[in-house]
Formats: C-alpha cells, structure tokens, sequence
C-alpha cells in the first residue's frame, strides 16, 4: 500500500501536511487547515485508513498537530472522526493523539475535548512546544 502524503502550502488556502505510512503504520496532520474542500480532504484520509485496515493492517496511530482550523475544517475533523470511531467498534485498534502547542492557548485542548465528546473517540491529549 502506498503512503498517503498531501504537501501542505499556505497559498489562498492553508493546507496541513498529510503524511500517512501503512509501513510505519502511523500518520500525521500538521499545520494550518483553512480548505476550499474540507470534507473531500479528511475522507480521503478516512478512506486511506479504511483500506489500510482492510488490507491486514492491525493497529494505526494517527498524529494531529493542528495549529489552526476554521469552522468548516472543523466539521470535516468531527466527521472523520466519527468514520475512526466506527473502524475502532470494528475491531480495529486506532490510536489518536491531540497536540496542543500551549496549556495558557485553552482553545485547541477545548475543541479537542469537544472532539472526544461529539464522535466518542478516545484521544491521547498531548502538549508540546512549538
């Protein structure tokens, strides 16, 4: 299975860095997400983490270092993982990680805890320096 990897750029949009390995089985979303197409953008991760499990893969650790997201990335978020959760109750072991840069900056811990409560997916909440 092939990497999954999505340049991130700050042009007109902002697109976060994608880096998905089914050898590593791991992947990161890095960066600024400001999308003209938030919900095609995240269930392209979704759907490569869905052939990744169908394909024999038995554990994911998915990375999420997010500086920035607007609303509608913030939906687009929330729905993918709903869609992780579900692989999750399938018998799928998902391992999610939330960094947050700064424990006085309350609003990306507050929106990762939001996270957690809407799609019922468990998260490691992780702080880190930028």
């Amino acid at each position: 299975m092939q990497d999954f990897i999505v340049e991130g750029s700050r042009e007109k949009f902002f697109i976060p860095n994608i880096k998905l390995s089914a050898e590593e089985r791991k992947g990161t979303i890095e960066g600024e997400s400001y999308l003209e197409e938030p919900y095609q953008f995240y269930e392209d991760i979704f759907k490569w983490v869905s052939v990744f499990f169908e394909e024999g893969g038995e554990e994911f650790n998915l990375d999420i270092k997010l500086t920035y997201f607007n609303t509608a990335s913030s939906r687009a978020l929330l729905d993918l993982f709903i869609n992780l959760k579900a692989l999750e109750d399938s018998n799928n072991n998902i391992t999610v990680n939330w960094f947050y840069p700064d424990p006085d900056d309350e609003e990306m811990l507050m929106e990762a805890e939001d996270f957690i409560e809407e799609s019922e997916l468990e998260m490691n909440l992780v702080e880190y320096e930028l």
